[in-house]
């Protein structure tokens, strides 16, 4: 009587935590746009032409083409990395796969995080590009040509988005001693798609920062949803250094911890 009870308890807890989360995710991936100040406040830049930044700007892409003139070699290697290696397209089939891998495992909650995460950046950096409207570099002898609106940098939040989903799915299957080796593997791509947009002429060294910035903002919002779901459940906090589910190691990731003391009571 008193087992059965339990066991309402803790699947009306799951049910409640369900729907939570749901919402959660909901309401991150909407205010994900406004939500980063340091993003806003470079778009405000942005769209006032301050002139500081304008030189910035302006000064990065002439030089980084007049190298890439200068380098066709290094050029080609660049513009293989961007469009072959760091390609949108090439990183959203990576966290795709990742996320039928984690149905596959059950990991429902982790898989749902995961493509809100990739879809919620791609909608919300195509939306801010259709609102600023912003012109490419136009040089005198580009290396390379991209269409579309320039700001913000769709390869760079692409990148800082699936690279962040990468780690914070796969950390807890890696083992403690090469984990900072993944985080430095991430953050020199993440920097490297920046730096070859950059340098192959197609994007402001502002359409870049702004890329980041906003792809962060993404990510850092969705995590606090999946985060209040763990509180709701009954979880204890993850740190980022154990990924967002440490449980991804055992046999039913997303199973009540309660539940499985139960069963190996009751073996």
């Amino acid at each position: 009587m008193v087992r059965a009870a339990a066991q309402r308890l803790r699947d009306l807890r799951r049910r409640t935590a369900d729907r939570r989360f749901g919402i959660h995710l909901f309401t991150s991936a909407t205010v994900a746009a406004t939500a980063a100040v340091p993003f806003g406040l470079l778009l405000v830049l942005v769209e006032g032409h301050w002139q500081p930044l304008r030189r910035l700007d302006a000064g990065a892409a002439r030089r980084l083409n007049e190298a890439a003139l200068e380098h066709p070699a290094w050029t080609s290697t660049l513009r293989f990395l961007s469009d072959r290696v760091w390609d949108p397209v090439t990183l959203r089939t990576a966290v795709a796969l990742l996320t039928v891998w984690l149905l596959y495992r059950r990991a429902w909650r982790l898989a749902a995080w995961s493509a809100v995460t990739a879809t919620a950046g791609g909608l919300i950096g195509l939306l801010v590009k259709i609102v600023v409207e912003r012109a490419r570099p136009s040089l005198e002898d580009p290396v390379a040509h991209a269409p579309g609106f320039s700001f913000p940098s769709g390869h760079a939040m692409t990148a800082t988005t699936s690279f962040a989903i990468f780690l914070l799915v796969l950390l807890p299957l890696v083992p403690r001693a090469l984990r900072a080796l993944c985080w430095g593997v991430a953050i020199v791509s993440v920097l490297g798609v920046g730096f070859t947009r950059i340098a192959l002429g197609v994007h402001w060294f502002s359409d870049v920062v702004g890329g980041w910035l906003l792809g962060l903002a993404v990510v850092a919002l969705t995590t606090w949803a999946f985060e209040a779901w763990r509180t709701d459940a009954g979880r204890r906090p993850a740190g980022l250094s154990e990924g967002l589910e440490p449980e991804l190691t055992g046999a039913h990731p997303e199973s009540d911890p309660s539940v499985r003391n139960t069963r190996r009571i009751g073996r």
